[in-house]
């Protein structure tokens, strides 16, 4: 019986999802309990081939590899969802590495309380080439979205949920009140996001509790081109865009530009404690969500 099945889209990252796969069959927990799906996501590398071949060195172990040639995330992950024989559905992407006791964490957690109907992990951000000193706190949770409530067992503060890169969901969640939305989340090289923010707030309105296990961990390995002005100005750019395209859809797109203009103020204010080169990144993420929001 499968209890927990772990879905990994990917696209045209053949080294980094071996790096992944590589944590996956460390797994400490019964093998004929759990899979993993590699959900590939019509990548143009190698991907195919590197990973039939690690497979086939892990033949005791349920991996497949599924090929979702609708780009997009929430394409792949409804892929993967469609596929899974798991009651308990798990998500992690293909740039990070999971502890060894993940499944186990995971199938524990929701054992333990059959009201959850959703789970998160800590998110331990690993900076390759060094964490830069005008990395702060707020500039970093769109580029790393780490996150940590504690080390014990809790339900997600209120206005929290978990990472996209780290989380379970039961099979009847998705039976209940559907998948993740294809207009939402990563196509390609487009930056847009807010599916799991989406599907979150969907459970929330029908009131489905969501637990914090922080042992269930995952660490986001972030490359150096993740870091650059570049990537970065897209990457708000492009967070203030899946904001204004959730809020349309929501009803809700004044409230957003009003909470924004309050975000403009507490930026500022944090300026005022910062560093000048963490200082000018708040504002470099502030402008730059604010134009997608306001100008899509």
């Amino acid at each position: 019986m499968i209890r927990l099945s772990l879905v990994i889209p990917t696209y045209n990252r053949a080294e980094q999802i071996i790096t992944t796969l590589e944590s996956v069959v460390k797994q400490r927990y019964d093998a004929s309990q759990w899979e993993c799906i590699i959900v590939d996501n019509n990548s143009k590398d190698d991907t195919r081939q590197r990973v039939e071949s690690f497979m086939a060195e892990h033949k005791g172990l349920n991996l497949r590899y599924a090929f979702e040639p609708k780009q997009g995330l929430s394409h792949a992950r409804n892929c993967g969802i469609a596929l899974c024989r798991g009651e308990i559905i798990a998500f992690v992407d293909d740039d990070e590495t999971i502890v060894d006791d993940f499944v186990r964490r995971y199938v524990k957690l929701f054992d333990s309380y059959p009201q959850a109907m959703a789970a998160g992990g800590r998110i331990i951000a690993q900076y390759q080439s060094g964490r830069p000193r005008w990395m702060s706190h707020y500039v970093e949770l769109p580029i790393a979205n780490p996150l940590d409530y504690g080390d014990f067992v809790r339900t997600f503060p209120r206005g929290k949920h978990p990472g996209g890169g780290n989380m379970a969901v039961r099979r009847e969640v998705f039976e209940r009140i559907g998948l993740f939305d294809t207009e939402l989340g990563r196509t390609g090289n487009k930056l847009i996001g807010g599916e799991e923010c989406d599907l979150f707030r969907r459970m929330s309105d029908n009131k489905m509790a969501v637990y914090y296990e922080p042992n269930a961990a995952i660490y986001h390995r972030i490359p150096q081109e993740k870091l650059t002005e570049e990537y970065t100005t897209r990457l708000y750019h492009s967070t203030g865009v899946s904001q204004r395209m959730r809020a349309i859809n929501d009803g809700r797109l004044f409230r957003a530009y009003i909470a924004e203009v309050a975000k403009w103020g507490a930026t500022l204010l944090l300026c005022l404690i910062h560093r000048p080169a963490q200082s000018r990144y708040l504002l470099k993420m502030r402008r730059n969500i604010s134009k997608g929001l306001f100008k899509g």
